[in-house]
C-alpha cells in the first residue's frame, strides 16, 4: 500500500508576490497551486492508494472563493483517479466562533465520494484499491473542546497545558485499543510536538498553544503517524515513524534553507508482519535568497562590491524571493547607487534592499559622548567647558540638586 503524506499548504499567503490585473489572482496563490499540482500528478502517475492532508489547506479561516475553486479542482483531480482522500482540519482550518463551519467542512456535507474530513477525533476504515487502511485521526482541537471551565480553574498555562497533554494522550490510546490489527493503520494529526523544530533549526515556539510529547504520540499500534502544523519536514521518532512532511511552499525567509516537499509510505505486508518504509519527496518551489554585503569603510566604491557580490550568485537570484541586505557606514552609504543596484536585481522574481547604516555618535562636550557618561558628569563637562571654575562650580551644585530631585523644599 503506497500512501502520501503532506500538509500545511496554506492557500493564501500572498506575500511576494504581486496581483494579475486581468484575473485579480496574487501570483504568489499561483506558486501554491503550482506545488500542490505536484503531489496530484505524482499520486495519479504512480497509482497512490490514498492521500493524507494533515491541515491548514487555507491561510484564513475564511478563504476566498477563488482560493475554494481552486483547491476543490485539485481534489477532483484526485477522486476522479481513484484515489482517496483524507483531510484533518488545522488550527488555521477552524472558523473563529464555536458553531461556525471549518474550511473544509463543505466537502463533507457535499458527501463527496472518496473525500474524508476528520472535524474530530476518530478511526475510519477506507477502502483503497489495495485494501482496507484504518486512519485515526487528531485534528486541531481547542482547548474549551477537551477541557471545561472547572478544569483548568486557577490553573496556570503549564498545568493546564499538562491536562491537554493528558487529554490528548487519551484519545490516541482509545484509538489504538480499538483497531484492528490484521489491517494497516495510521495516525493523521495535526498538532506540535515539543521536540519538533521550525525553520532555521529553532526549536518550536510554543507560545499559548498545547503540544504533546513525542511519548504521547509514538503509538506502536500505528504503522505511521503523520503529522501537520510544523513547517520543516523531519522525522521525530523511528518505530513508529512520527512524521511531519513540512509545509509545500516556502511562506517566508525563516524557511528560505528549508527543502519542501511530501512523504510517500509504502506499507507492506510480509510473513513476520508489516513493513513500513518512508521517503521524502520534494517539489519544485519559489527560492527565497538572501544576499548579505559588509562595507567596509575604506571601501571607495562601494556600489560595485555590491554589484560583484549579486553577479556572483546571479544564478540563484533568477526568479527568486531577493532580499539583499548591506552593512555600511554612514559615509558609504551617500556613495551607493540605488538605481544601478536595483537594476542589477531585475531577474528576481520579487526583491527587497535594506540597509544596516552604522551612524557615528555625534561628539560633545570635547571628546566626551552623551552615550558614556551620565546626566550630572555630562553637565559637569558642559559647565567646565563654558564657565569660569567658580561659576561652574555654583550651577553644578543647583543642577546636582534638580537631578536628584533634592531642592530643600518641603
Amino acid at each position: 500500500m503506497k500512501i502520501i503524506h503532506f500538509a500545511d499548504l496554506h492557500l493564501g499567503v500572498e506575500n511576494y508576490g504581486r496581483v494579475d490585473p486581468a484575473t485579480g489572482i496574487s501570483s504568489r496563490l499561483m506558486d501554491f497551486l503550482a506545488a500542490l499540482d505536484q503531489v496530484v500528478d505524482y499520486a495519479i502517475d504512480n497509482k497512490i492508494d490514498m492521500v493524507l492532508f494533515c491541515g491548514d489547506a487555507y491561510k484564513s479561516r475564511e478563504p476566498s472563493q477563488t482560493q475554494q475553486r481552486e483547491f476543490a479542482r485539485r481534489i477532483s483531480r484526485l477522486v476522479n483517479a481513484g484515489i482517496p482522500l483524507f483531510m484533518v482540519t488545522g488550527n488555521h482550518d477552524l472558523p473563529n466562533a464555536v458553531g461556525k463551519a471549518t474550511a473544509l467542512e463543505i466537502f463533507d456535507t457535499l458527501e463527496i465520494k472518496n473525500v474524508y474530513v476528520s472535524n474530530r477525533p476518530e478511526v475510519r476504515q477506507i477502502e483503497t484499491r489495495s485494501g482496507i487502511i484504518q486512519v485515526a485521526s487528531l485534528p486541531w482541537l481547542r482547548r474549551s473542546a477537551l477541557l471545561s471551565r472547572e478544569d483548568t480553574k486557577n490553573l496556570d498555562f503549564q498545568q493546564i497545558n499538562e491536562k491537554m497533554q493528558q487529554a490528548l494522550s487519551n484519545i490516541i490510546n482509545n484509538h489504538a485499543a480499538g483497531l484492528d490489527l490484521s489491517l494497516p493503520s495510521v495516525l493523521a494529526a495535526h498538532v506540535g510536538v515539543s521536540n519538533a523544530l521550525v525553520g532555521s533549526e529553532r526549536l518550536m515556539a510554543i507560545g499559548q498553544e498545547h503540544f504533546l510529547l513525542i511519548s504521547n504520540i509514538a503509538n506502536p499500534a500505528f504503522d505511521y503517524v503523520a503529522l501537520g502544523h510544523i513547517h520543516k519536514h523531519q522525522v521525530l521518532n523511528e518505530n513508529p515513524p512520527v512524521v511531519y512532511s513540512g509545509s509545500l511552499e516556502r511562506v517566508d525567509f525563516g524557511e528560505e534553507k528549508d527543502d519542501k516537499g511530501f512523504y510517500v509510505v509504502d506499507i507492506e505486508q510480509g510473513q513476520g508482519g508489516r513493513k513500513v518504509s518512508y521517503q521524502f519527496h520534494p517539489v519544485a518551489g519559489r527560492t527565497f535568497r538572501t544576499i548579505k554585503v559588509d562595507i567596509e569603510p575604506d571601501d571607495e566604491n562601494p556600489t560595485d562590491t555590491v554589484l560583484n557580490e549579486i553577479r556572483r550568485v546571479e544564478k540563484e537570484v533568477d526568479n527568486a524571493v531577493v532580499r539583499l541586505q548591506i552593512s555600511l557606514s554612514e559615509e558609504s552609504e551617500g556613495n551607493l547607487r540605488d538605481t544601478e543596484i536595483r537594476e542589477a536585481l531585475k531577474s528576481a522574481y520579487f526583491s527587497t534592499v535594506s540597509k544596516d547604516v552604522t551612524r557615528e555618535t555625534r561628539l560633545r562636550m570635547g571628546k566626551t559622548t552623551v552615550e558614556e557618561i551620565g546626566p550630572l558628569e555630562a553637565l559637569k563637562t558642559y559647565l567646565e567647558a563654558n564657565y569660569d571654575s567658580e561659576r561652574a562650580a555654583v550651577l553644578l551644585e543647583y543642577g546636582e540638586k534638580l537631578i536628584s530631585g533634592d531642592t530643600g523644599e518641603p
